[in-house]
């Protein structure tokens, strides 16, 4: 019998003493980037995590204590588990434990260049028949403005669960920046936003163990917005300086040069760098969720479609450069050999998603160029066809190649050799800030 005096809590109440005590047990679906730095983050602190992936080769590499994540330390992995905070499983009936589950899977665009939902559509699929009432439920996957309300609180409402007494929802979008030795993910601010008050509470407190700072805003549709803005904004400023470095090209003047200049002014300009596209999953991707979901309401934002136009021809004005050069020197691309720099998307990381180098790896067979690859971080990647193809880890003899193009600006090649050696050089990182007799700079040939 209840005593005299006190009230059974409700299920906001209990969830809410779970948290703040660390009793609850986290689930992360999707064990890649985004995921398996949380879930490590929260086993870290103290919760008991469930990683839940589809992949079982990538379970069984973290199951055996091996992160296949280059910010994630192997060390932390093998802790987690060893400490017993930690479980790898492909098995989503174990989330039937769990009070707290974060979806961390991929959103990536169809060929049309539209929201390809269909992984987090999945994943409501298989998570609602392990799925207790008063478990809090949070999207971080980036996402159209309406996707939490439309495609995960709707399944739950259809069924008569009762959103913010049944089932908690919020969305909170991820800010992992790959590479980043400057900010820990956790001192990266963490935007949430609920679909009731009581959401949103929830979801400050669980993130709260995991980021220093939480900024609540008032709906799911702010927060998804949110992290479209940013990256939008990025899209189209790196579009213009790519646009400014190709007019700078025809001026003959060294658009690295005014920038450095221009970023002197203490206010009214931020520093935006050429280079060969844009790469990752955030910034080719993320306007094109925008410029769809505006399309829905007829509204065609010119900014973003040309932003993508310009982005996406960096590649192809790379290969041109090469052919220019190659000109220069009485060769031509089909008669050349070709030393292809880093074909991760950014320096010192092995992430190959959407990376330019792509591109232009698959425009420079098309040209018939006789070519190898060189990166020290990525171990493979797959072309257009499938095949997979493994990239040196060194050149001893960088003499053999007629061009180099530097896609990447990984501190683990030496720079200084390739310029003594290779008489013609395609720099698209201003490796080198002065001129060069053997280098062409993207932005000041």
């Amino acid at each position: 019998m209840m005593k005299a005096g006190t009230m059974k809590k409700n299920s906001y109440e209990v969830l809410s003493d779970k948290i703040k005590t660390k009793q609850a047990t986290i689930g992360v679906i999707g064990m890649g980037y985004v995921g398996l730095p949380l879930a490590m983050e929260l086993a870290t602190e103290g919760f008991s995590v469930l990683g839940v992936d589809i992949d079982a080769l990538k379970i069984a590499e973290l199951a055996d204590g091996k992160s296949h994540i280059i910010d994630t330390p192997t060390t932390t992995v093998r802790e987690a588990i060893a400490n017993n905070t930690f479980l790898p499983t492909t098995d989503y009936s174990t989330l039937q434990k769990a009070n707290v589950i974060s979806i961390c899977v991929p959103t990536p665009l169809t060929k049309s260049h539209e929201p390809d939902m269909s992984y987090i559509q999945d994943t409501i699929a298989r998570l609602k028949p392990a799925l207790q009432k008063g478990t809090l439920l949070v999207l971080e996957s980036t996402t159209y403005p309406g996707t939490t309300r439309e495609l995960i609180a709707s399944e739950f409402e259809k069924d008569g669960w009762v959103i913010g007494e049944d089932i908690f929802i919020c969305f909170s979008p991820e800010r992992i920046d790959p590479g980043n030795k400057r900010f820990e993910p956790k001192q990266v601010p963490k935007v949430v936003g609920g679909m009731t008050g009581n959401c949103l509470a929830l979801g400050q407190q669980y993130y709260a163990h995991a980021f220093d700072t939480i900024v609540p805003v008032s709906t799911p549709e702010i927060a998804e917005m949110t992290k479209l803005l940013e990256n939008t904004f990025r899209s189209i400023n790196i579009a213009f300086i790519n646009e400014m470095s190709m007019l700078c090209e025809e001026l003959g003047i060294d658009l690295w040069e005014a920038i450095d200049a221009a970023k002197t002014k203490p206010f009214g300009f931020m520093p935006f760098y050429p280079g060969p596209g844009v790469g990752g999953h955030c910034i080719p991707l993320d306007p094109m969720y925008l410029y769809w979901k505006g399309k829905e309401k007829n509204f065609f934002s010119r900014f973003i479609e040309l932003a993508q136009q310009v982005n996406t021809s960096m590649p192809k004005h790379v290969v041109e450069l090469a052919s220019q050069a190659l000109n220069k020197h009485g060769k031509s691309l089909s008669t050349s050999k070709v030393l292809l720099v880093g074909m991760a998307y950014k320096n010192d990381i092995d992430d190959v998603r959407e990376s330019p180098a792509l591109h232009v790896y698959e425009q420079l067979k098309q040209a018939d160029a006789q070519m190898d690859v060189l990166d020290p971080f990525v171990t493979s990647f797959r072309d257009e066809a499938g095949n997979l193809v493994t990239p040196l880890a060194t050149v001893a003899d960088m003499s053999d190649y007629d061009c180099a193009i530097i896609m990447t600006k990984h501190s683990h090649i030496d720079y200084d050799a390739l310029l003594k050696s290779c008489n013609c050089i395609i720099d698209t990182r201003n490796v080198w800030n002065e001129k060069k007799a053997n280098v062409y700079k993207i932005g000041s040939v």
